[in-house]
C-alpha cells in the first residue's frame, strides 16, 4: 500500500520531522517550532509531499511526551487541508521506540534519528491502534480543573501548616471555632505581635486601627465596640 510515513520527534521548543517514502527511502527531514505556526508549516510540507508523489494516505507517529505533543496532534487531526487525505495518527510509548531502535546495528548521529526510527516503525505496519484524543476544548477544561484541584490541595495543606504554627504560639486562638485562624487578619496579628501577652496588653485604639487596616474596615466596628466596652469597664 502506497503511504507516506511521517515520524516526529517532539520537543518543548521544536519538532523534528522525517518524511519517508513508501519504499523506505527518505523524502525529506526538517525541524519546525513547536507552536501553531510550526504545525502549519509541517502540515503544508506533508500535503506537498503527498501531492508530489500522488499518494492518498499518510501515517503519522510521535512519542508520547506529556503536554508537548497535544496541540500538534489536534492540529494534525483537525486541519482541513490534511483532511483531504486518509490519515492515521499514532502516539507511541517511548519504550516502543526505544526497543525498535535497538534492532538497528547502525544509526546516523544526527538530530533526526528518533524521527527516522518512528517513521520506519510506522512503515513496518505493526501499530494497529490509532491515537484517541478528546475534543481540545474538553482537554483544556480538564487541564484547568486538575490545576484547580491541585491548587486547592496545596492551599489546604498550607492552612493546616499555619494552624499548627498558630497552636504553638496561641493554642486558644487556634482552638476557637468562631475564628477563621487562617484569615489575612489573623495572620497579620500573629506577625505583628510576638507573644500573646503583647497582644493582650496592646493599646485598644491602636489595635482597633491595626485590625481595621489589615481587615479593610470589615472588623473595625466590632473591635472598636469591644475596645470601648473594655475601656468603660
Amino acid at each position: 500500500m502506497n503511504q507516506l510515513f511521517v515520524g516526529i520527534d517532539v520537543g518543548s521548543r521544536g519538532n523534528t520531522a522525517y518524511l519517508m517514502r513508501p519504499d523506505g527511502e527518505k523524502h525529506s527531514n526538517f525541524t519546525v517550532q513547536n507552536n501553531r505556526g510550526g504545525a502549519k508549516i509541517l502540515i503544508d510540507k506533508i500535503v506537498s509531499a503527498l501531492t508530489t508523489m500522488g499518494l492518498e494516505q499518510v501515517v503519522i507517529g510521535m512519542e508520547a511526551t506529556g503536554i508537548y505533543g497535544d496541540n500538534l496532534v489536534y492540529a494534525l487531526r483537525e486541519d482541513g487541508t490534511l483532511g483531504r487525505f486518509q490519515r492515521k495518527i499514532h502516539v507511541l510509548n517511548p519504550k516502543q521506540v526505544s526497543k525498535f531502535k535497538e534492532s538497528y546495528s547502525e544509526l546516523p548521529k544526527n538530530d533526526d534519528v528518533d524521527a527516522f526510527v518512528i517513521a520506519d516503525k510506522l512503515r513496518f505496519g505493526r501499530i494497529t491502534q490509532e491515537v484517541y484524543m478528546d475534543d481540545y476544548r474538553y482537554k483544556a477544561l480538564q487541564t484547568l480543573t486538575r490545576a484547580r484541584f491541585y491548587a486547592v490541595q496545596d492551599l489546604t495543606r498550607e492552612k493546616q501548616r499555619f494552624a499548627n504554627y498558630l497552636f504553638l504560639k496561641c493554642s486558644g486562638l487556634a482552638q476557637d471555632k468562631d475564628i477563621a485562624n487562617s484569615s489575612a487578619t489573623t495572620i497579620a496579628l500573629m506577625e505583628r505581635f510576638e507573644t500573646v501577652d503583647e497582644l493582650a496588653y496592646a493599646d485598644l485604639d491602636e489595635l482597633a486601627a491595626f485590625v481595621s487596616k489589615v481587615g479593610h474596615g470589615r472588623l473595625y466596628c466590632h473591635h472598636a465596640g469591644v475596645g470601648k466596652a473594655n475601656q468603660g469597664s
